[in-house]
């Protein structure tokens, strides 16, 4: 049978069907091999299927009724819920570092580094559907009208994503257990990767002023690694001590035609929390919009155009040593984190159905998360360098191409039936 061109740069570049196929089995008698699930799954997140139930309608009489033949919604979520997601992570670690080895992590505006972005985001939120690992609250919504106080279960995960190179890549998650902080949950899942990628593979870590706190920063260096957190209010003593040191006027004034940039550079700023001098820069960003205004002026409707200043204030702190690199390197690290929530959670929620229980039991829900961004990664590595860089005119949308994926495996079906 034919093959899909997405499967075949797979196994060109990855060798997938054999890491796949050497995935360990959970269930002691399955009537369906575990790789034939995954293929289900791995396909279905890639074609961006929401539910199970799809899946088994494209595995029975769709898109996928050659590749991969009848299988029910049941078995996929039996097979999901009994298969061990420590595989599944390490199949994405050896991703990544073939990945790394053929470069496609490699930046010029990061000088070379490996920069990866943490962060947090909620997913499968619920007034009735739970699990044993489900946390819980009490939030107040509306009922028929009426504002109740009800419990609310839901799922939250942190994820770690390179977001130095020109695709985002998620190198792994984390599920948040109940009564764990995020950054208690962010520090595990740091030390999974370098449990398995060791402590080269990534130099820099950034984050939102969340992870700004003296003891994950201790750990963070003990992993080897070097970091870039925004400064905010939860620090208060370092972030007064950097505003008076930066009430003067600024390192460095950048102009173009629609921002100004304006930046501070403070090589060594006490920070008493930790007991320790860590660098720190202040940027201010000025965006000059034109906004149209409109007014009434008897029975008529005037507009008038306007210049609309908009002015940003932001501090980074690092313990990042410069050497011969501009310090505004440090503001390029601060906004380069903003690439996990604009791009990856965004698109993996609205596109790859993320926050989409499809089935809600604990391993399951893990097993099924984790290869849905192993297909999101995948996909979007396939589209940005044989999809994007092939296009003549403009290139299709990362969505159009999910469809066009289902569309290639009913042709091939077509083709060979």
């Amino acid at each position: 049978m034919s093959r899909h061109q997405l499967e075949v740069y797979l196994d060109k570049v990855f060798d997938f069907s054999r890491l796949v196929g050497a995935l360990p089995e959970g269930r002691q008698f399955p009537q369906h091999p575990w790789k034939k699930v995954f293929d289900a799954v791995f396909l279905g997140a890639a074609m961006q299927i929401p539910s199970l139930l799809q899946i088994e309608a494209e595995c029975c009489s769709g898109a996928l009724a050659q590749r991969i033949g009848p299988i029910s919604d049941d078995t996929i979520g039996y097979a999901l819920q009994r298969q061990s997601p420590e595989p599944v992570f390490a199949l994405g670690c050896e991703i990544a570092r073939r990945l790394k080895r053929n470069g496609v992590l490699h930046s010029d505006w990061s000088r070379g580094l490996v920069v990866a972005a943490v962060d947090g985001i909620e997913i499968c939120s619920s007034f009735t559907r739970c699990c044993d690992a489900c946390m819980q609250r009490e939030v107040q919504h509306k009922v028929h009208g009426e504002l109740r106080t009800d419990v609310q279960y839901y799922h939250k995960i942190v994820a770690v994503v390179i977001v130095s190179s020109s695709v985002p890549i998620p190198l792994g998650i984390r599920f948040q257990k109940d009564g764990e902080t995020e950054v208690a949950c962010a520090l595990a899942l740091l030390k999974d990767l370098v449990d398995q990628l060791g402590r080269r593979f990534l130099d820099l870590l950034v984050g939102d002023a969340l992870y700004m706190q003296a003891p994950f920063v201790k750990e963070v260096e003990r992993l080897g690694l070097d970091w870039a957190f925004t400064l905010k209010e939860n620090q208060p003593d370092l972030l007064h001590e950097a505003e008076r040191l930066t009430t003067g006027p600024p390192s460095v004034v950048q102009s173009q035609a629609e921002q100004e940039l304006r930046w501070w550079h403070l090589s060594q700023v006490d920070w008493p929390v930790a007991d320790r001098l860590v660098r720190v820069v202040k940027t201010v960003r000025i965006e000059h919009k034109r906004q149209v205004t409109v007014r009434q002026d008897g029975d008529h409707l005037q507009k008038s155009k306007g210049e609309l200043e908009l002015e940003s204030t932001n501090f980074y702190a690092t313990n990042f040593d410069l050497g011969t690199i501009p310090p505004l390197f440090i503001y390029q690290l601060g906004r380069s984190r903003w690439r996990i929530d604009a791009e990856v959670f965004q698109t993996i929620t609205t596109d790859c159905h993320l926050k989409h229980p499809a089935v809600h039991q604990s391993t399951a829900l893990v097993v099924l998360t984790m290869i849905r961004v192993l297909a999101y990664a995948l996909s979007l590595v396939f589209y940005q360098r044989q999809v994007c860089s092939h296009a003549r005119a403009r290139a299709i949308t990362f969505h159009e191409f999910a469809k066009r994926l289902a569309y290639g495996f009913v042709a091939l079906a077509a083709n060979t039936g």
